[in-house]
C-alpha cells in the first residue's frame, strides 16, 4: 500500500495542491488524504474516480507504470503552449509549473467544482 501512497502523494505534489484541497477534489477530509499518503488508508474506486477527473494519472497510482501521453489528441493550441514551455529555461519552466498550480487551485476553490474548459483547435 505504501507505493500507492507514496505515488498518490508524487501526483498531488505534481499538481501542486495541498493535502486540503486534494482530499476535498477527492470528497474526504486533510486527515483521510494524509493517511491514504501515508500507507494507512486504501482510497476507494469513487475518491479515485474524482482525483482522475483533476488530471491525476491513476494508473501510475495503481501500478507505478504511467499513461502514455496521447498527442495526437491535443488541440493546436495545446501544442505551440507545449512547444514554448520546452524551448523555455528550467527556471522559467518551474515557474509556469508554479503559476498554473496556483491558477488551478484558485480555481478549484473559487467554483467549488473542477472547470471543465472546452479544447479549441
Amino acid at each position: 500500500m505504501s507505493g500507492i501512497g507514496s505515488r498518490l502523494r508524487q501526483e498531488r505534489e505534481r499538481l501542486g495542491l495541498s493535502q486540503k484541497v486534494f482530499g476535498e477534489i477527492g470528497g474526504v477530509e486533510a486527515n483521510a488524504q494524509g493517511k491514504y499518503e501515508n500507507g494507512g488508508r486504501a482510497p476507494k474506486a469513487d475518491y479515485l474516480s474524482r482525483v482522475a477527473a483533476r488530471g491525476v494519472d491513476i494508473l501510475y497510482v495503481l501500478t507505478g507504470n504511467s499513461t502514455p501521453l496521447q498527442l495526437e489528441n491535443l488541440s493546436q493550441i495545446e501544442e505551440k503552449v507545449l512547444g514554448d514551455y520546452r524551448a523555455m529555461f528550467k527556471e522559467d519552466q518551474d515557474a509556469i509549473r508554479r503559476l498554473t498550480a496556483t491558477l488551478a487551485e484558485h480555481s478549484y476553490l473559487s467554483n467549488g467544482k473542477i472547470k471543465l474548459q472546452p479544447q479549441d483547435s
